[in-house]
């Protein structure tokens, strides 16, 4: 069956042949029409995003760096694994509400106030995670600290598509969004050993202290300009009013769950399920955030080629992943190749269908990053909820990547819906 390449629309438009993540992540920031013209803050600008790529590596840590001290946080406070995952589930759901109403509640400010004051709301978070007492507690704090990502993440890409201007604010973003992925190759395992090693409250005061140096680094380098000031609030809510946007955040709330639905129950399954010692949890977490780059930089150049099959693709080969490590995730030798490709072939899909959201609604550029982040979120929540209800169960660890499984393979039929959809009703160019 041949695949529609997307409405037949061509946005193969270059940024750099060594580059195809920036490529894949080129319509979101074209939609800003800004331009840093001063040649002083030109000069500056890979430290602006250097900036920017630092808060995202914090957030991406505070929010993986949980899932890899899961086993040390339920036996501090007395509560089991799938309990735990409250704390997950609470932090997803902080993503979720915060993605839009703190990106419309700050709307007409300027992006580096905006991001300022977020960076000091994911600085509070941790610090009250630290400082939890019980799992209710625990679930507040972490609601608190995913209030600010979605606006994060949303408010970056504006300024870093202002900051290089036409032509590379692909590749800008991408730096941006690299930061996020970095952190599940070095930030989340390096969280959890200091929580093996410390304790798991230390983890969090950890991210707190290094999440100050990114909000010096934002005051800093990002600049102070009338142009990064916000838009009307009703420009960024008519995106709301589209079907499309909406189908696209289900598929991606949907079929990207399996990727939480194992990530955070890598502890689990490598102590109990393949009978390791905790020192090879790290390992594990390395494996999965080399996947996740892997598949990023690869789902970029699909993104490029034939959008549709960047998500095909992508859900296609991690139901034979999912499939392989349900059936042989005992065996480490099984277990921690999956891990590569359960993170490489989930975040094939991802740049897919960023590139599909922001074409729908380029006039809401903030708005459509902090709704992609928050559908991510959706499907965090949904994963860690689908693993802990089959785990809870006593259907074994491995039955949460069997619920993995199902998600993603819902996801891929509610993508064909779509497809259907959309040959009926064109996307726009």
């Amino acid at each position: 069956m041949k695949l529609p390449h997307d409405g037949d629309r061509d946005i193969r438009t270059d940024l750099s042949p060594l580059n195809p993540l920036g490529r894949a992540y080129k319509p979101q920031c074209e939609a800003v029409k800004l331009h840093c013209s001063d040649a002083a803050q030109q000069r500056n600008r890979s430290r602006t995003l250097f900036a920017l790529a630092l808060g995202s590596f914090c957030i991406g840590t505070s929010e993986f760096a949980s899932m890899g001290i899961i086993q040390l946080f339920s036996a501090s406070l007395g509560i089991t694994i799938p309990q735990a995952t409250n704390a997950i589930t609470a932090y997803a759901f902080g993503v979720i509400i915060g993605a839009p109403l703190v990106t419309l509640a700050a709307a007409r400010l300027n992006r580096r106030t905006v991001l300022l004051g977020l960076m000091a709301l994911f600085i509070v978070g941790n610090l009250l995670s630290a400082a939890a007492s019980d799992l209710g507690l625990l679930m507040v704090a972490r609601f608190v600290a995913g209030l600010p990502q979605g606006a994060y993440f949303g408010a970056g890409a504006v300024v870093a598509s202002y900051i290089v201007g036409p032509g590379h604010s692909g590749k800008a973003f991408a730096i941006v969004m690299a930061g996020l992925t970095v952190a599940t190759i070095f930030g989340s395992p390096l969280a959890t050993i200091l929580g093996q090693t410390l304790g798991w409250r230390e983890t969090y005061v950890a991210v707190a202290a290094l999440a100050g140096f990114a909000l010096l680094a934002i005051h800093l380098w990002v600049p102070r300009s009338a142009a990064l000031n916000g838009s009307p609030v009703m420009q960024e809510l008519s995106a709301l009013r589209k079907p499309a946007v909406w189908g696209v955040m289900l598929v991606a709330a949907i079929g990207v769950a399996s990727i939480f639905a194992v990530y955070t129950f890598i502890g689990p399954l490598v102590t109990d399920t393949a009978g390791r010692t905790p020192a090879m949890i790290p390992v594990a977490l390395g494996l999965f955030g080399l996947g996740m780059t892997a598949g990023n930089l690869f789902g970029g150049r699909l993104a490029d080629g034939s959008p549709v099959r960047g998500i095909v693709i992508g859900f296609g080969c991690a139901l034979v992943v999912l499939a392989i490590l349900a059936m042989g995730g005992a065996n480490v030798w099984i277990l921690l190749p999956a891990m590569f490709g359960v993170g490489a072939t989930m975040m094939t899909a991802i740049p897919t269908i960023q590139v599909r959201l922001t074409r729908l609604a380029p006039e809401a550029p903030s708005l459509m990053g902090a709704m992609n982040i928050a559908a991510l979120n959706v499907a965090n929540a949904v994963g860690a909820w689908a693993g802990g209800i089959a785990i809870g169960a006593r259907l074994g660890l491995l039955a949460a990547v069997w619920a993995g499984f199902a998600l993603t393979l819902a996801g891929l039929l509610i993508f064909g819906l779509t497809l259907i959809g959309s040959r009926r009703r064109p996307l726009p160019a």
